[in-house]
């Protein structure tokens, strides 16, 4: 008797415990964890949505992550002479910190990536379309996020395992070298091109995410980083051919740089980033990427860092001398000016009187005897692409992340213009090179190319990468990434020339500022100055943060880092400089 009253007080008590273990354990449904979140299609939703909004912050296109490039390229120099100074030399320190934050934010987004493919699982087949369309656009944001992180800074750590991120071994990883990195690129972008939708098939659905057609352009360009032209040709061709989706040239080159649901996400657009419209926006600026005020702005500050300082812009950045003068070279078959230039370089033209929206800068006049300069001190050309300059929306810039302009990373016109770079290197010369040449050209209403002025490859080349290229994408995000694949930093007569490309002047004399300038004058003239002069080898990319360095031992710089030649690690011969 005495035995069975304990046995049922131990009964009654373990019940007892049992029931207060099981109120303890009642989840928080406001408060998911890595254990108890993504196990269904609609948690994985609200990631895809956490990982495009990774894309739109600081370091990754808001600002920082889109304009360093900008810089690094022979498009653009530094009006301010302060902000961006480094980059724009090409000799950034390893303990400057505004380097790391492309670094650190695409890490997030990688994070949020890998979270999201490891709920995804390794057989696509068993996968419904809902599935397979998280999964392909999380590949292509992961594959993104390294084509970003190799460009800047050559051999990052790869993280792929969401299980190996999430321990020290994960964080505390080594280096990757830059193949293996280019490696998982391509095998991400050719992955998620099969599982993505074209935009047609897409419709709605499609427009501000990555399509199929996205992945494509970006596998083509990934390929092309490492001189794999022939695969990437074939991709080209079928973007061409419609496989991925139906794309074309917009008529008007200005509907590309225009925020408002009548021009983005238009027919020419391969992958843009989303920023909300002006008047729509919060009033928070998210800098970073821990701030997730409910009130953010969602816009970019490109415009702020492009914008002159007349109208309210931080006057960082302006467009080079060489890139205004290049566009003044050639007129249409109607006489007229490049429309290109009314879109990329706020100048005074008279013909552009009577041409969009005039002779504006924010909407304020701009005349012949009273230019806009960029930087009050220095002077400089006004970029006006992405901005809106030329727009007419507003009569100054609304500083920090207000623009609402969508970043179009990837035009219809860069599958034109890779497809033909790619035909030449394998083909030299040919008629359907200079096709795709010449329905870029006829957008802008300029003659047509003949076969017959091009007798080497060498020339098309030069044509392509110093004449349509530049006017085409001219202080857009990308000629960084050109410079490096194409090996010019290591090639004395390429070198030179982007030291002659590189050249500006130095002034608040407004009358100055269109007139070409000479390297063979830097250091006699006390106004001139060449971006390159400054380079070192090595430096084509941006050093790894010597912060980020200390706080991982396992960690090692780049050739940036140690000032290390990369001759070396090419990818082919260097087309030498041809005169056109």
């Amino acid at each position: 008797m005495k035995l069975y009253k304990i046995s049922l007080a131990l009964v009654l008590g373990l019940g007892t415990l049992t029931s207060c273990e099981d109120k303890l354990e009642v989840t928080n449904p406001n408060q998911q964890t890595a254990a108890t979140f993504g196990f269904s299609a609609e948690d994985l939703e609200e990631n895809v949505i956490a990982a495009y909004n990774h894309i739109r912050m600081e370091g990754t296109y808001a600002r920082v992550g889109y304009t360093i490039d900008v810089c690094r390229g022979d498009e653009v120099w530094n009006s301010s002479q302060v902000w961006y100074m480094p980059f724009d030399d090409l000799n950034a320190p390893f303990t400057d910190e505004i380097g790391q934050w492309s670094w650190r934010d695409w890490y997030y987004t990688i994070n949020v990536t890998n979270f999201t493919l490891s709920r995804c699982g390794e057989d696509n087949s068993a996968l419904n379309d809902q599935m397979k369309h998280i999964k392909g656009q999380m590949l292509f944001l992961r594959g993104l996020a390294y084509y970003m992180l190799a460009g800047y800074y050559q051999n990052p750590i790869l993280i792929t395992d969401y299980a190996t991120y999430s321990t020290l071994d994960g964080l505390y990883g080594t280096n990757s070298t830059y193949d293996e990195v280019w490696d998982q690129v391509e095998k991400d972008f050719s992955e998620a091109m099969t599982l993505l939708p074209s935009r047609n098939a897409g419709g709605e659905w499609a427009k501000g995410r990555a399509t199929s057609g996205a992945a494509a352009g970006y596998y083509a360009r990934a390929l092309m980083m490492r001189h794999k032209y022939s695969e990437a040709l074939t991709v080209l061709k079928n973007i061409i051919n419609g496989q991925y989706g139906s794309y074309k040239l917009m008529a008007n080159y200005g509907d590309n740089f225009r925020e408002g649901p009548a021009y983005e996400n238009n027919d020419e657009s391969l992958f843009e980033v989303q920023f909300l419209d002006y008047g729509s926006q919060g009033t928070d600026d998210e800098w970073t990427p821990v701030n997730t005020s409910p009130n953010a702005t969602q816009g970019h500050a490109i415009e702020s860092n492009y914008g002159p300082g007349d109208c309210g812009g931080w006057a960082d950045l302006s467009a080079s001398p060489w890139l205004y003068n290049l566009f003044k070279a050639e007129r249409t078959t109607s006489g007229s000016l490049d429309p290109r230039l009314y879109w990329t370089i706020g100048t005074y033209e008279p013909e552009w009187d009577g041409f969009e929206y005039g002779n504006v800068c924010y909407t304020l006049p701009i005349t012949d005897d009273a230019p806009f300069v960029t930087n009050n001190n220095y002077g400089g050309l006004p970029i006006a692409k992405n901005t809106n300059l030329r727009t007419g929306l507003y009569d100054k810039v609304i500083t920090g992340l207000h623009c609402g302009i969508n970043l179009r990373m990837m035009r219809y016109s860069d599958v034109l213009l890779r497809a033909a770079e790619c035909e030449n290197e394998i083909s030299g010369p040919t008629q359907q090179a200079i096709d795709w040449i010449n329905q870029v050209r006829n957008r802008a209403g300029l003659a047509d190319l003949k076969l017959s002025d091009f007798n080497s490859a060498d020339k098309l080349f030069e044509q392509i990468a110093n004449v349509e290229r530049p006017k085409e994408f001219g202080c857009e995000f990308g000629r960084g990434f050109d410079l490096i694949r194409w090996g010019w930093f290591y090639d004395s007569g390429r070198l030179q020339q982007l030291k002659e490309h590189g050249t500006f002047r130095r002034t608040n004399d407004r009358s100055r500022l269109k007139e070409p300038v000479s390297y063979s004058e830097v250091g006699i003239d006390s106004e001139l100055k060449s971006s390159y002069d400054s380079w070192i080898p090595g430096h084509e990319f941006f050093p790894i943060y010597q912060g980020t360095l200390n706080d991982n031992p396992n960690l090692q710089g780049n050739s940036a880092n140690s000032s290390t030649s990369n001759a070396d690690k090419l990818y082919g011969p260097v087309h030498p400089v041809v005169n056109l």
